[in-house]
């Protein structure tokens, strides 16, 4: 019967449940998520880059057609770098964030509405009420023109459940 199947699998299942709610207990999850516009930080990102200086003079100096294709070379060469610039925003960020839970799962980024996009989605799991540290580094994060943080919580240990 269902009951016998379900006493069975609770016997089967038994230490490895308790391990997991011992694991959790007095444990809540926070969400963090993190968005940039990158209109904002574009600038402060490319002003110091020499080849997107020579790229601009090239664009001064050549006739309208040339200066076209190489408006695109450096549209190209701009996204790169803010690829870039976005990948080491969330390494810092990450690094931050990681001293001050214990656990982290990195999850899928949402769509904003532009200019808004999220550079990280994360689910952290830490003693319940304890996010002073955390809120200290989230704070400093939203303090950098460009950037906004979401913090959420406390919610029940979801994301955590399933090691």
């Amino acid at each position: 019967s269902a009951g016998e199947n379900l006493e069975e699998w609770l016997d089967r299942e038994r230490e490895g449940l308790r391990q997991k709610l011992q694991r959790l207990k007095g444990k809540a999850e926070y969400g963090v998520q993190v968005s940039w516009n990158p209109e904002l930080i574009a600038p402060k990102t490319v002003r110091h880059d020499p080849e997107i200086q020579k790229l601009e003079e090239e664009i001064r100096l050549k006739p309208a057609g040339t200066a076209y294709l190489l408006r695109q070379r450096l549209e190209q060469l701009i996204r790169r770098r803010l690829e870039a610039a976005a990948d080491a925003y969330f390494k810092e960020f990450f690094q931050g964030v990681r001293g001050h839970v214990e656990e982290i799962k990195v999850e899928k980024v949402r769509m904003e509405d532009p200019p808004q996009q999220m550079l990280m989605n994360l689910s952290c799991l830490s003693l319940k009420g304890e996010t002073t540290g955390l809120g200290k580094v989230l704070d400093r994060i939203a303090k950098i023109e460009g950037f906004i943080v979401r913090f959420t919580g406390p919610w029940p240990p979801y994301s955590f459940v399933n090691p």
